[in-house]
């Protein structure tokens, strides 16, 4: 990693290795079975800044002796996923019980006179380091970062003082980052019951008498129209993000080069993607709101409600997202997926799939709640992004020392 070539007098530069008093791997384990009470963390188990414990495993006494005898992290100690796409994801040891650590995960200890283990995380969570993570396993056919290339990395180390107050300032921002990213989990979980008691329950049920069965066919024409203008904004559905530009969600263009045998999508108009996703094993329908118009593959099947259907717009898409609509999916899918990884939607089985409709004054009703529920949780995070890109200007100016903490806040910790 190359370092400002002006820094602080009082810094200094040094390689990793030189730093630490602990650089090791965890240990290889190929468990026949797992079980007892012994805990074991995998690299799905770090997160950036933070030991994630929601999905853990457990095993016997005798693997965990082995396992910890070779690699044992102590509390406070530095974790590194070294392997596969989480590589570069860190978090410091929070944890006073012993545990397994997988090989797929390094642990660093500072040494003490030298470098604080809450400085060394936040130095490899920085932008730049992630950078030098990330275009280090650039290329490779199997992602592995060894400990001779965390050894190599290079660092600026302010005096421990000072080390100890970038931290701290720098973990006031995790704190707000953590407790915003809480609060979209809560109100998520919020919006999931909502779609579930406004829609879910009340169609697939049935016992609502108000509520009226339509094909989709009746309310929705399909969208067919040829890119012949040759737009760019090549479209990509994301579950999470919805119909978004290909190189805004995956920083490069996955198309054909000649896209004007794509579909041209308006702004309001639908798509369905015919592969299944994570929390969508039906496949996702989402409608197109962040730009006026974007060309789409064919493989989609696109549509758009008609005029004066009896149907709101934000209803139908959120009767989609409820999954309300999986029955009727899941009854015309055939077994299996063909070779492209499609399921086996034809159109005529989509349009001919059947939801069930309250009147529009009803809808409407029920999509300004969602709307609102919604807009909350879009709320919450811009805030979050604007915590994070706060701290990532931060860290560029705190960690080279081009901004320093104050003289008397720094005395604090000497």
């Amino acid at each position: 990693m190359s370092l400002p070539t002006k820094h602080p007098m009082d810094w200094k530069r040094k390689t990793l290795s030189n730093t630490l008093s602990v650089l090791k791997d965890g240990t290889h384990f190929s468990p026949k079975a797992f079980g007892g009470r012994n805990l074991y963390i995998t690299s799905k188990n770090i997160r950036m800044g933070k030991l994630d414990l929601e999905d853990v495993s457990y095993i016997p006494d005798e693997e965990h002796q082995r396992i910890y005898s070779a690699s044992p992290v102590k509390y406070g100690d530095v974790l590194l996923t070294k392997d596969g796409a989480k590589t570069g994801n860190v978090c410091i040891n929070t944890l006073h019980e012993e545990f397994s650590l997988l090989s797929s995960v390094a642990y660093l200890r500072g040494k003490t006179d030298l470098l604080l283990n809450e400085f060394l995380v936040q130095w490899l969570s920085s932008p730049r380091v992630q950078y030098d993570i990330k275009n280090d396993m650039a290329g490779q056919a199997i992602t592995r970062l060894t400990l001779q290339k965390i050894g190599k990395l290079k660092i600026l180390l302010p005096p421990l003082p000072e080390q100890k107050a970038i931290a701290d300032l720098l973990s006031t921002w995790d704190e707000a980052i953590e407790k915003t990213e809480r609060q979209i989990q809560a109100k998520e979980k919020r919006f999931q019951w909502l779609l579930r008691k406004l829609i879910s329950e009340p169609q697939n049920t049935q016992k609502n008498k108000a509520w009226k069965k339509v094909r989709l066919g009746e309310i929705c024409s399909p969208v067919t129209r040829k890119n012949s203008e040759n737009n760019t904004n090549v479209l990509t559905s994301s579950a999470e993000a919805g119909l978004i530009n290909q190189l805004e969600f995956y920083k490069k263009s996955v198309s054909a080069d000649n896209v004007t045998g794509y579909y041209l999508l308006k702004n309001g108009e639908f798509a369905y993607n015919r592969s299944a996703a994570k929390g969508y094993p039906y496949g996702a329908t989402k409608r197109l709101d962040r730009y006026d118009k974007g060309a789409l593959s064919t493989l989609y099947l696109c549509f758009a409600l008609k005029p004066n259907a009896p149907c709101e717009s934000d209803f139908l898409l959120h009767l989609f997202e409820s999954g309300a609509a999986n029955r009727e999916l899941r009854a015309v899918c055939q077994e299996g997926a063909r070779s492209h990884g499609l399921l086996n939607i034809t159109k005529s089985d989509f349009f001919g799939i059947t939801l069930y409709l309250p009147n529009q004054d009803q809808q409407k009703k029920i999509q300004a709640i969602l709307n609102t529920a919604q807009k909350e949780i879009d709320l919450l995070k811009l805030l979050a992004d604007k915590y994070k890109t706060q701290k990532r200007g931060l860290m560029q100016k705190l960690l080279t020392g081009e901004w320093r903490i104050k003289p008397e806040i720094i005395s604090q910790y000497s």
